[in-house]
């Protein structure tokens, strides 16, 4: 039965021995058996879910199985790491269940990063819990009880040290910058984002870990943590999408394709395919919604929830009444295509 996923990088440990992230600039999905049952007797792997810690010397003889089992990627990594003094992990995992160390944690984040799997396509339960606030620095990640002397270090021998944030999950592109993709502000994008080729994502805009896009995307707004905006849509100047950890609970909120979230918008439910919620308006699952026909009259209320996922909707609030009201959306949003062309 294939493994999970599997891959060879280096990690960062505390003073204390403990590793606080770790780097697969190659991982693979569902590895062969042959791989598998050619590394085990190399380090000891007895099944399971395993992250083991992996000496610069032994890094050439995995080079050399990963190079025989056709994984090119992972061994002229390996052969890289042989000169490394660096810690070095191999993850292995035989199946897709709850994390529990930081080096699988950051594997599965660099899984979704590396769109070897959409949002939603791995189990993360546990992981806030698993990994703990870090120091993102121009030195790399530093454990916080830390940090202080290495200031105090660096000031000593003339240096600065640049704390770029402190939080659990670092920015994407410090672990991998996937291909066809414009991100303005590198810090808005968390490791664990699934930013689709094609994707531009502008100075204010952010995407959460474990969301983001499937392919041309414009966001200039927020998409949360659990939230996927399909092909062609764009998240308006100061657009929020409620997520999983903002309220969202265990409705996964959604944007579908061509679709168009207007600036200072807000969402709550799920939005299906060439639909509009036009600037300034935020419609939660909950919002009464008068429902319009395509003469313009009315033809009842409902809650918004009960319109997710349907298409062809336009959302847009009555000015003189304040009521929010839904009615055929008669024109998709189009991108620009020449913005999206990012190669």
């Amino acid at each position: 039965m294939a493994s999970f996923s599997l891959a060879f990088g280096t990690a960062t440990k505390n003073r204390d021995g403990k590793i606080i992230e770790a780097f697969f600039p190659a991982p693979s999905l569902n590895p062969s058996d042959a791989l598998v049952d050619a590394l085990k007797p190399a380090v000891n792997y007895q099944g399971g879910n395993e992250a083991i810690e992996i000496s610069a010397d032994k890094a050439a003889e995995l080079a050399t199985i990963f190079s025989a089992q056709g994984d090119e990627a992972q061994a002229n990594f390996a052969t890289k790491a042989a000169n490394s003094k660096q810690p070095l992990v191999l993850v292995i995992l035989a199946e897709d269940s709850q994390p529990q160390s930081v080096a699988e944690g950051f594997l599965k984040l660099q899984l979704i990063s590396h769109r070897l799997v959409k949002p939603h396509g791995l189990v993360l339960d546990g992981i806030f819990g698993l990994l703990h606030n870090i120091a993102w620095t121009n030195q790399g990640a530093i454990d916080l009880p830390e940090l202080a002397d290495r200031q105090i270090e660096a000031r000593l021998n003339g240096e600065t040290l640049i704390v770029d944030c402190v939080d659990k999950f670092p920015k994407m592109v410090d672990y991998v910058v996937p291909t066809g993709v414009r991100i303005a502000d590198t810090s808005r994008v968390r490791l664990g984002a699934h930013v689709g080729n094609g994707t531009t994502v502008m100075h204010e805009g952010f995407i959460n870990f474990n969301a983001g896009t499937t392919g041309v995307s414009m966001v200039e707004g927020r998409i949360s943590a659990g939230v996927v905006v399909g092909e062609g849509s764009d998240v308006g100047g100061g657009a929020s999408i409620m997520g999983t950890l903002s309220g969202g609970g265990k409705v996964v909120v959604s944007i579908g394709e061509n679709s168009l979230l207007g600036a200072n918008a807000g969402l709550g439910f799920p939005l299906g395919d060439r639909c509009t919620i036009e600037s300034g308006l935020y419609v939660t699952a909950g919002s009464k919604v008068r429902l319009l026909d395509n003469n313009g009259q009315e033809a009842g209320f409902a809650k918004a929830r009960d319109l997710a996922g349907k298409p062809d909707l336009l959302f847009r609030r009555n000015s003189t009444t304040g009521v929010i009201e839904c009615l055929t959306n008669k024109a998709a949003v189009e991108l620009n295509s020449e913005l999206h062309s990012n190669n």
